[in-house]
């Protein structure tokens, strides 16, 4: 596989730098110590990027069910999900929240000690990859560049669509850009393909007309999946805070389930698009409600047991080079929350 970063990109450190680097961020950056909540209001700091999976999230930060539970939550919206990636391996935020699949994966390879606490979502054609009109089929992707976020999700995504049709990574070039970047140059005209995700996947497919979706995640239905996830001595620390914290997000998906014009439009004005365009877009994806994370977290004999597309997910990366060995990621998944 070949990168290249051009100009009308903005720059964004590549998987190489990122995973090779992170140790050494870490001593630069110092280690924030994790400190046990006083009576006063817990609080925590998290990250993650743009992405309509956060509409739970923000149900429950503006009608203050986070509140109700004494609890202060900052959200830090990173450019690209390698920065969040890196922000929490270097101890600079206590969670992620849309903690991907495939990124789980690279933190438990990494050696964070961290914990699943509740799935957030699963995608079911909220991801996906544009084309143009000129490209006919998946295996017209050999040699052509193709704009993704190098280690990121879109860029395990494309790998693993490409492997359905006999291709590598080797056979494309890849355009580093974040997915709101890749979105926009392909709506400009300055690539022909470009794998990103909702809203921007719907966006730009809209704003251009010689293309299409080629292919989402409907199709790869166990692929992608985001997760809540907490740094392991901040649970420690303060188990209040994660019962607070997930107590606050099955509200909202209640309150989204009863009073959903309300909740679509409080999570639009948060992600800045319209309360139509929100609703189209969640059709991609699914939000299971708390009889569903049971399933997902804490029943091995279920079909939804996250356990197996964890796996799946780390025996393709270490088949792709990504890692060396597939982590014990059963180790990382941690239900007592949600019972």
């Amino acid at each position: 596989m070949t990168y290249n970063n051009n100009s009308w990109l903005f720059s964004r450190r590549t998987a190489i730098k990122f995973l090779a680097g992170v140790a050494g961020g870490m001593i630069l950056h110092g280690q924030n110590p994790v400190v046990a909540q006083s009576s006063s209001q817990m609080k925590m700091t998290l990250g993650g990027v743009t992405w309509i999976g956060l509409t739970p999230f923000y149900i429950a930060q503006e009608k203050g069910f986070f509140a109700d539970e004494n609890l202060e939550v900052k959200l830090q919206i990173f450019g690209a999900n390698t920065d969040y990636v890196s922000a929490f391996l270097a101890n600079r935020i206590d969670g992620c929240i849309s903690c991907v699949t495939s990124e789980a994966v690279v933190l438990a390879d990494k050696g964070k000690d961290y914990k699943i606490v509740l799935v957030q979502d699963n995608s079911a054609g909220g991801d996906g990859i544009l084309a143009r009109n000129s490209i006919t089929s998946l295996a017209d992707f050999k040699g052509k560049k193709v704009a993704a976020e190098q280690g990121g999700v879109g860029h395990f995504f494309l790998l693993q669509v490409l492997k359905e049709v006999g291709l590598t990574g080797n056979d494309i070039t890849i355009i580093n850009a974040d997915a709101s970047t890749a979105a926009a140059a392909y709506q400009a005209g300055n690539v022909e393909i470009a794998s990103t995700y909702a809203p921007f996947l719907s966006q730009a497919n809209e704003a251009q007309p010689d293309g299409r979706i080629i292919y989402d995640s409907s199709k790869m239905p166990t692929a992608i999946t985001d997760f809540y996830t907490f740094d392991s001595k901040y649970i420690d620390a303060n188990p209040e805070a994660v019962t607070a914290f997930v107590k606050a997000i099955v509200k909202a998906l209640d309150f989204l389930e009863t009073n959903r014009d309300e909740a679509i439009a409080i999570a639009a004005g948060k992600l800045e698009i319209t309360p139509e365009a929100l609703a189209a877009d969640l059709e991609g994806i699914e939000l299971p409600d708390l009889e569903t994370n049971l399933e997902m977290l804490a029943n091995p004999n279920s079909d939804l047991y996250i356990l197996k597309p964890l796996n799946a997910m780390a025996e393709f990366l270490v088949s792709q080079g990504q890692i060396k060995t597939v982590p014990d990621m059963a180790s990382f998944i941690e239900p007592k929350f949600i019972r």
